[in-house]
Parts: structure tokens; sequence; C-alpha cells
């Protein structure tokens, strides 16, 4: 006897196909599991022995084969598991319906109860576009998952739930189509609680705008940390792709909140210094997303930059470039997104009172350059906007004066997201920091004084390539917020001001 079930396996973000074919023959009596599993899935024979008794029903005294084809792709987790009992259970008589459009993913535990996964809404995503009409998910699962528009989701809790469904008993119902809020915004941090720091918020609203990198420097105190947490709430929506992107790497880390399945607030990572490189970058055997893709479509916080390891900072060059991280391990490789902000603050020297208008700096200026040097020339030169924030004069700090809040300040970065977005249509261009060389000078029109500052500039700071790039870029993103085409001197040169704090500190 031979039956075949669908089902649906998982390697990084990418899902696949998977046939669980089962085989009841005679002969001395077994239950074989093959088709390259991982020792998860070896497992699962004994979990649906034991799930088969809960439910009443008895193994078979018989051969039993199972092949999750293709068998030369590897199978890892428990994500097969509903699929291998129903195919037990269709092969033993106890299912008599068509499951030719159905897929079945989930874990099945001892009791026959059925256990949640991650990863559902990419497979669900895929099992879409492969034709299948339905998706027989755990329960806990089931709302995730009908975030995939255009096929039926049924949530299952137990076996015994299954088995009802098919048989004329009571029907499990369809889950309803997940619909997103309208907005998604952080409400508990606000710029309005900042108080002074004109030109730092300034910045960070230019970095908001055009999805630029920046770099703080300051003393401890001077509000670094308090500004970057603020970031989120003057972030620009996210569109459904970015939400469907972003929800994806999610699912699969199994970080997403069960009562929200669709991501709408973009996301605010803010790993430890203590950090290894493969948390940042990803890795394990099957290699899983690190913080630089969880913070796709968001933002990536590195509080005490210098205190990072030499080794999980140069990491994030290449990422920072390609707006992707490629882990290769013995299993196979994997391609992870992470088109991200990052914000970045650190003291300019060990005490943290180097420059300090009124404290005196106790380090040498050996410790002051080996502490700055921590930071390479390469990965400094990948900031667009360096930021210096000053200690906050008792003046402003005592004030009863009301700041700008996130939402006024929001507004303005939504107007100038949108004017990029119609620009860039089509183009898979997202923001003006994510402009491609073919097109920079195309989308980047100057005028002719604009461009004779930008040449001195570029001759007096003896600038990179890279370096003229990211300058252009937050020009266009400063005229996009004076809603200019053309970019002007004054854009030029509140851009050029965000890109010499180096020169101090560094000695360039």
């Amino acid at each position: 006897m031979f039956e075949k079930v669908n089902s649906l396996g998982l390697f990084g973000l990418n899902a696949f196909h998977v046939d669980a074919e089962i085989e009841v023959s005679k002969g001395m009596p077994s239950f074989d599991i093959i088709g390259l599993g991982d020792t998860v899935v070896r497992e699962s024979r004994e979990r649906i022995r034991a799930a088969l008794r809960s439910c009443g029903i008895s193994f078979p005294v018989a051969k039993v084969t199972v092949n999750l084809a293709p068998a030369d792709t590897k199978k890892t987790g428990s994500i097969t598991d509903l699929a291998i009992a129903v195919a037990m259970l269709k092969i033993m008589g106890h299912i008599d319906a068509d499951l030719s459009d159905s897929a079945f993913v989930g874990e099945v535990s001892l009791s026959g109860a059925i256990r949640g996964i991650n990863g559902v809404l990419p497979m669900t995503i895929f099992a879409r576009a492969e034709g299948i009409k339905k998706v027989f998910v755990p329960f806990e699962n089931a709302f995730e998952a009908s975030v995939a528009d255009g096929i039926e989701i049924f949530g299952v809790r137990d076996l015994a739930a299954l088995l009802s469904h098919f048989n004329g008993g009571e029907k499990i119902t369809p889950q309803g189509k997940y619909e997103p809020p309208d907005d998604g915004v952080l409400e508990s941090l606000d710029f309005a609680d900042v108080k002074g720091q004109q030109n730092a918020k300034k910045a960070l609203e230019i970095a908001a705008a055009g999805g630029h990198n920046v770099l703080m420097i300051g003393s401890p105190g001077s509000g670094k940390s308090m500004l970057a947490k603020r970031m989120p709430s003057i972030l620009p929506k996210m569109t459904f792709e970015e939400s469907i992107e972003t929800t994806n790497i999610h699912s699969i880390s199994g970080i997403l909140d069960k009562r929200t399945p669709l991501v709408t607030v973009r996301p605010f990572r803010a790993p430890h210094h203590t950090i290894s490189p493969a948390g940042l970058a990803g890795g394990g055997g099957v290699p899983h997303p690190g913080e630089i893709s969880l913070a796709h479509n968001g933002l990536l916080f590195l509080d005490e930059l210098p205190e990072f390891s030499r080794q999980a900072l140069e990491i994030l060059r290449q990422p920072l470039e390609e707006q992707k991280v490629t882990i290769s391990r013995a299993s196979g490789t994997v391609s992870y997104p992470c088109s991200f902000m990052l914000i970045a603050a650190m003291n300019p020297c060990p005490c943290g009172y180097f420059g300090h208008p009124s404290r005196k700096c106790t380090c040498g200026p050996k410790q002051v350059s080996s502490y700055l040097a921590k930071i390479s020339g390469p990965l400094l030169d990948r900031f667009d906007l360096h930021v210096e924030v000053a200690p906050v004069e008792f003046e402003s700090i005592s004030s009863k004066q009301k700041e700008e809040s996130s939402e006024r300040i929001r507004e303005r970065v939504q107007a100038a997201r949108e004017i990029q977005t119609r620009r860039y249509k089509g183009t898979g261009i997202t923001c003006n920091a994510r402009i491609t060389p073919d097109i920079l000078h195309d989308v980047c029109p100057l005028e002719p004084d604009a461009v004779e500052m930008l040449k001195a500039v570029f001759d007096k700071m003896g600038l990179s390539a890279r370096a003229y790039d990211r300058i252009l870029k937050v020009s266009r993103t400063i005229a996009d917020m004076s809603g200019k085409e053309v970019i002007r001197k004054q854009d030029v040169a509140q851009a050029v001001q965000y890109r010499s704090l180096d020169r101090k500190y560094w000695g360039g």
C-alpha cells in the first residue's frame, strides 16, 4: 500500500516542497524514515507512535517506510511530523478524503497535540505559489499563516480534531484573514522627552528621511542612547512588501509576536557589545539570521561602538554595502537580506571626556589614539553622518518648554520618503541611501555653485569615492526635505558639516 501527503521544508528563508511518501508492506515490523532527515526528523518515529496510541489507534504490525522526497535535500526539525502522521492515518484507512490540494506542517507531541513551529509564514507563501489551496498548521501558528492571502489556513490543535474534520465530525474553522493596523509606531518613546540637542535631532531626522547611517560621538550622559532609542518613532511607515520580508525573517527566528503576526513597526535591534561575530551576522549548523538580518528594514543600534570586538565590527562592512549577508556551511549556503540603518554611539576616549568643554580628560594621548583606532577607516567611511552630541546646557535641561514631538518630525520624514518612493518607482531602490552608482548623478542634479563647493571640499578634505557618494546622497535627502529637486549649495554645505567630525577625532 502506498500514499503520499504534501508537506513543506525550510532552509534559511527558502521554503521547498516535501512529499511525505509512505509504504506499508509485509515483513519484519519496523518503522523507518528515509530522505536525508536530521536527528529530529528521525526521532519523529517515536513521537508519531505515541501520538497514535493516545488517539486509540494501534500502530500497524508491518514494515512501514516513510520517504521525505526529494531525497537529496536535507530535512531539518519537526516540520514534517504532521504530514507523516496524516500519511499514516490515510494509509490505515482512518482518513479517506482527497488531500492532493492540502499541505500539512507541524510538530506532533506524544499526546497527539500539535505544537507550533518556526517559519510558517514563508512556507505558507511558498505553498500558495505552488498552487496548494489549503494548509493545515499548528493552531498557535494559524494567525501568522493568515497573513498570506489567497490560501485557506486551518489551525489544528491535535490529531483527534484533524480526524474529526476529515471524517464528518466537527469541522476545523478556517482562520480568518489577518488585517494589519493602519499604522505602526512606538508610542512609549518620544523625541519630546529630549531636552536641547537640536543639532543631533536634525541629523537623526535627515538620517530617517534618507535611510542613512549615523555615528554619534559625545561624553557620557549627553543623550546619545536616549536619542537613538527614539529613532523608531520617527521612521517612515513600512510598506506591505517590507512588512512581509521582515516578518519572514522574524518567523524563522521564532521571535514573532503571536498577537501581531505581521511586523508593521520597523525593527529596532540593540545587541550588547559582547555579541559574537556569529550572533551579529548569523550562523549555526543550519544558518539562522543574526542581528543584522533581524534589523532588516529597520534600525541596528550599536552602543559603545569601540567595545565591540574588531572582528564583529568588520563583519558589518560588506552587508552595509550589499544589503545582504551570505552564510556558508557544510549543509549549504544561505543569504539573508539586511537592508538596515546603522546608528552607533561612542565616547571620544576611555574616560569619555576628551574634548569636553568643562571636564578634564584623564586619558593620555596614546590611550585616546588607541581607543579611537578600534574603529577602522573603512567602517568609519560607511557612516553617512558624523554627529557630535555636546553636553546638555542647564538652560535646556531645566526648561519647561515643550520640545517638538516625534509625530511632527515623522510627518516631515514621511513626506521626504514619499518623494523618494515616486522618484525610484520600479527601480527597487527604497530610499536615497540605497541609490546605485549607475543613476547617482542622474537623480542628484546640482546647481553650479553646489558643484564648485563639492569640488573644493573633495580636494581640501581628500575624500574617498565612497565619502563623495555619501555626501551627495545626504545632500539629496536634505534637498528632498526642502521640497527641492535640484541640490543647492546650502544642501551640500549641511551634508559636508556632518562628514567632518572624523577629522577632529581621527586626525584625518
